[in-house]
């Protein structure tokens, strides 16, 4: 069965960074998309990023010019670089698969994607 596991969150001041990654378990990636989503205390859902496998990425736009992804297609991980990082930005991130990008390659499609199929979360906290 396919796993997804987040790693890299921890806690930084603001304006501080923060690199996570994502590891694909029994699965190697093909013409797939992957993303970022992640819920802050109190919050909905909130995409963040969603990349293609051959590194085309749509973010989202309040981490726009702070963040970014990358994909490394032999390790099967997703990596997120993120900067000048803000308490808004603070919540729990899940990485998430999407097959054949079936949900598409907007930002937004991460909302969308299979919950058998995202990992169960890495806590980042931002303080002020």
């Amino acid at each position: 069965q396919v796993r997804v596991v987040e790693s890299g969150g921890g806690s930084v001041q603001a304006g501080g960074s923060l690199n996570l990654s994502c590891e694909l378990f029994r699965y190697t990636l093909r013409n797939d998309c992957m993303g970022w989503f992640r819920r802050g205390p109190g919050q909905a859902r909130e995409s963040v990023v969603v990349i293609k496998s051959d590194g085309t990425a749509r973010y989202a736009d309040p981490v726009k010019g702070r963040f970014t992804a990358s994909l490394d297609n032999a390790k099967n991980t997703l990596y997120l670089h993120m900067n000048d990082l803000k308490a808004e930005d603070t919540g729990m991130y899940y990485c998430a698969l999407d097959f054949g990008c079936s949900h598409g390659v907007g930002y937004a499609a991460v909302l969308n994607y299979n919950s058998e199929y995202w990992g169960e979360g890495t806590l980042v906290t931002i303080s002020s």
